[in-house]
């Protein structure tokens, strides 16, 4: 069977959500043995293109080949139909995103990772997002199959657009097993050096953009730093609130993460509260460096909105850091009763979930436990299996009758 991928999500240098997604679904095609129960040797991968792969992208082999092709204004709308058409046979084609080819005769299956453009319309570009409501509309409607990473982004899907059920498979992420896991206390040290953070810390880990709800955040170690003493290496120690008191200096919230779009009003916010000396702004954290830039922290903290699974959570897990996240989406499900759940659109919410875990030391050691448990059912290796098992289910009935 010869399977065509389109692997442009995957081909970008600072990889986040759907961009890690495709990089480890094409390192498993590439590498992984057994995926099919008739074995992988049986089938051939195509990647399709717009720019010449990146140096870590898998490599190719007999069954794991590259097609690079243009122009790239309007890509999948005009460049990827006429290749399939005209190009190579394959039997099926896999987008691995929200964007399918335009009329194009080959079958093909497409992975949706959440719609909340559709719930929080206004936290997009407006150009992203015609984009996104448009062409994913087109590819729910018009693909043979449908991936997606949540039950509750299922669930979305059939509602929003009344899709039947037994057209979409729910495929779990997983995460990178050999980097994220507990690290040395002097891997963290050098790595709290390179980022210049003193003392004790919350973090971060996504994107600046609205739907991450970084504002409230903000406000939230805002309320903290008020009703919190500082770390004497053993416990907190409470203290009466008082606004004219200065922050507790051993305490940072660290956000790490690339600008995405309509960022400006979580900078201000910053000001607003005069905690310019408190919030540690990384940018993009080089893979190498994030493992031990989670491990160090007290707390993880993820107040989205939406989100379609949150592979950071897990990641975080596998470092042993408690997790504190949205009790919307599909954060419940991934995280169970892992972490401390929140409501994101509550400031006080967020604010007493994180105080919970830095002030009770049961309360960190019973969530690290539970999240070593937890991150057990997710694997890229399981992903990948079930992906290809789907693939090769579709292609065979979408196979014309002689």
């Amino acid at each position: 069977m010869i399977i065509g991928l389109d692997g442009n999500e995957a081909n970008v240098k600072n990889r986040v959500g759907s961009g890690i997604y495709a990089f480890e679904m094409l390192r498993e095609f590439s590498q992984a043995k057994g995926l099919s129960s008739s074995g992988r040797k049986n089938h051939k991968f195509l990647i399709y293109l717009k720019d010449k792969p990146l140096p870590d992208l898998p490599k190719e082999t007999a069954n794991f080949k590259y097609l690079v092709f243009g122009p790239k204004k309007l890509w999948t709308r005009f460049a990827l139909p006429i290749k399939l058409a005209f190009g190579p046979k394959i039997d099926i084609f896999f987008t691995l995103g929200h964007y399918s080819p335009h009329f194009s005769k080959v079958p093909y299956a497409v992975t949706i990772f959440d719609l909340s453009y559709l719930r929080y319309p206004e936290l997009f570009k407006k150009s992203d997002l015609y984009q996104l409501t448009n062409w994913s509309k087109y590819s729910i409607q018009t693909s043979k199959h449908i991936f997606t990473i949540s039950k509750s982004s299922k669930q979305d899907i059939i509602k929003n657009y009344n899709v039947n059920p037994a057209k979409i498979t729910v495929t779990y992420p997983g995460f990178d097993q050999k980097r994220f896991k507990l690290q040395p206390k002097g891997k963290i040290e050098t790595i709290k050096k390179k980022y210049k953070i003193r003392g004790n810390y919350l973090i971060f880990v996504g994107t600046l953009q609205p739907r991450k709800n970084i504002e409230r955040l903000i406000e939230a170690f805002y309320q903290v730093c008020r009703k919190i003493g500082k770390w004497d290496g053993r416990k907190l120690k409470s203290r009466p609130t008082d606004p004219q008191s200065h922050y507790p200096n051993d305490l940072k919230l660290v956000i790490a993460g690339r600008k995405g779009w309509l960022y400006d009003s979580i900078f201000a916010k910053v000001k607003e509260l005069g905690l310019d000396k408190e919030i540690i702004f990384t940018d993009y954290v080089a893979e190498g460096d994030l493992p031990a830039l989670i491990a160090g922290a007290k707390v993880y903290v993820l107040p989205s909105l939406w989100e379609g699974f949150g592979i950071p959570v897990i990641e975080t897990q596998a470092c042993g850091v408690p997790v504190v996240v949205s009790n919307t989406s599909s954060l419940p499900e991934i995280v169970g009763d892992s972490g401390i759940l929140v409501d994101p659109e509550s400031v006080d919410s967020i604010a007493q979930g994180i105080i919970k875990v830095l002030t009770d030391s049961q309360t960190r050691s019973d969530l690290a436990k539970a999240g070593f448990v937890n991150i057990k059912r997710f694997s890229w290796q399981g992903c990948a299996r079930q992906t290809l098992a789907i693939l090769e289910k579709v292609a065979r009935m979408s196979k014309p009758i002689v």
